[in-house]
């Protein structure tokens, strides 16, 4: 990854342009698709009846749906005149024959699209194959994303970039023999008296405890907790809506939390010689010798064994789910794929998954659809999330000697597969408001920080930077975290009887 201070040369300025219509043409059409699936899911079509104006009928369901109604019609209208100038830019610009296939692909679709829209209008969707306007407009989304990314790689991207330094042999191109890593004693007032460890402790018994319990804490890593704790709480909201009950969500989330601090603390005791080689981990508790590994490992079988006391409170699924989180995250993920596969991410994801289905299982009390669907989007997100961190520390996964996308395949590679995971993440969502009659709130969510994400996904290719893909990494993290946020209210709030 190039330095902040020194981006990669841009592309010609037509190429660009090219570039930022289509990346709005795609944003239009998920918008499109957003909202259709809101109008299916209410009323408003029965409120528009008529085709290609929206004539109310002379008792009207009531005036929001029929807002929606015409919103959808507008939005197919300004999305048709964005897909027919990326259709002739296609064939009078300078794109690969993929990229013009693809989108030409997508101009016919849409026009079919129309006609099925039409006949959904005025007819009625039963009256065709239920659902195909929906499924034929993730098709389109899907052609436009893929011509997106394709020409983004030939844009922006390098063929040599395929992750391998063919001079050193080595993976990145990285040190064979990383810098040692100095604790930091410029402070006075430290005694070296952790022998062996190379960590300097405090010489006063209170800052010793406090530092002592600080690294505990950080082995639970509590950066994760916040967001799959959100995951699990609107598991829980999808599947009890508002008679979602006070102690149910006292215990999912403390359940979750040690099971999380279990995950987190096998994590470092298993990756701690790893860690002492990566500069972003080389202060972890157990890779300077803080923390002994015997009693981190009996302190994470203790939050284990918490974890499912906590859990069966409820029933036995949500803690058998549980502790199937803990031995995927802990044993499948670090020490099977993270270190042996390039497909680490995407596969790992399923840990990520498992609070979704914990939280429904926790009302419920089994694995229903809706549970489900969460957990697809989550499992989708996380290498769209992941892979922008894995290009900031791509030189750093090199040293520990993670076969992660951008080491083994390249940045050039990396990007384009973010967009793909982006993409399915959103055609995930739009699944989710089908299968959970999410409503309006959720829809203009997934939109706003859908298009924020795409947006910062498509910037890291012309700016190819540690900011941008910080920049990334952080708009991946926002969109998550208001989807869920609005899941909860949508479920918690607008579904109450007084809305």
């Amino acid at each position: 990854m190039a330095s902040a201070s020194a981006p990669f040369p841009r592309p010609i300025g037509t190429r660009r342009r090219f570039s930022e219509l289509l990346t709005a043409t795609a944003l239009g059409v998920y918008l499109l698709l957003i909202i259709g699936a809101t109008t299916s899911l209410t009323d408003a079509a029965a409120a528009c009846s008529t085709w290609p104006t929206c004539h109310a009928p002379a008792d009207p369901l009531n005036q929001t749906e029929l807002v929606i109604a015409w919103g959808h019609r507008i939005a197919a209208v300004l999305v048709g005149i964005l897909v027919a100038t990326t259709a002739f830019g296609a064939i009078a610009g300078d794109v690969s024959r993929g990229v013009r296939a693809s989108i030409l692909v997508g101009a016919v679709l849409y026009v079919v699209q129309i006609g099925v829209g039409a006949m959904t209008a005025t007819v009625g969707d039963a009256a065709i194959v239920p659902g195909l306007h929906l499924g034929l407009g993730v098709v389109l989304f899907g052609a436009i994303v893929l011509a997106l990314a394709w020409n983004l790689e030939r844009t922006t991207g390098d063929k040599h970039d395929d992750g391998i330094d063919r001079e050193s042999g080595l993976l990145g191109g990285a040190d064979t023999e990383p810098e040692p890593i100095a604790a930091d004693n410029a402070d006075s007032g430290v005694d070296s008296d952790a022998a062996g460890s190379g960590f300097d402790l405090p010489t006063g018994r209170l800052a010793r405890a406090r530092l002592t319990a600080f690294a505990y804490f950080k082995m639970m890593k509590p950066r994760l907790m916040w967001l799959l704790c959100l995951v699990a709480a609107a598991g829980m909201a999808l599947a009890a809506g508002r008679n979602l009950e006070v102690p149910t969500i006292l215990a999912t989330l403390s359940g979750g939390v040690l099971a999380i601090g279990a995950s987190g603390t096998f994590n470092h005791i298993l990756e701690r010689d790893v860690d002492k080689q990566m500069s972003r981990t080389a202060d972890r508790p157990l890779a300077t010798e803080l923390i002994p590994v015997r009693n981190a490992l009996l302190f994470g079988i203790g939050l284990t064994a918490a974890s499912l006391a906590v859990f069966l409170t409820i029933n036995v699924l949500a803690a058998a789910l549980g502790l199937a989180a803990i031995l995927f995250y802990s044993v499948i993920y670090t020490l099977v794929l993270k270190p042996n596969t390039v497909q680490n991410t995407v596969i790992g994801g399923f840990a990520g998954a498992l609070p979704a289905m914990i939280g429904w299982a926790a009302v419920t009390n089994e694995i229903g659809l809706g549970g489900l669907a969460l957990a697809g989007v989550i499992f989708l997100w996380t290498p769209a999330h992941f892979y922008n961190l894995a290009l900031a520390y791509k030189d750093d996964y090199a040293r520990g000697g993670f076969p992660m996308m951008p080491v083994v395949r390249g940045e050039t590679a990396t990007r384009k597969h973010i967009l793909y995971y982006l993409a399915a993440t959103l055609v995930g969502t739009v699944a989710l408001a089908w299968i959970s009659d999410l409503g309006a709130l959720y829809a203009g969510t997934v939109v706003v920080f859908g298009g924020l994400f795409l947006w910062a996904a498509v910037r890291l290719h012309f700016k190819q930077t540690e900011t941008a893909a910080f920049h990334a990494f952080h708009a991946s993290n926002a969109f998550l975290g208001a989807v869920l946020v609005a899941i909860l209210v949508d479920a918690l709030v607008l579904t109450s009887p007084i809305f």
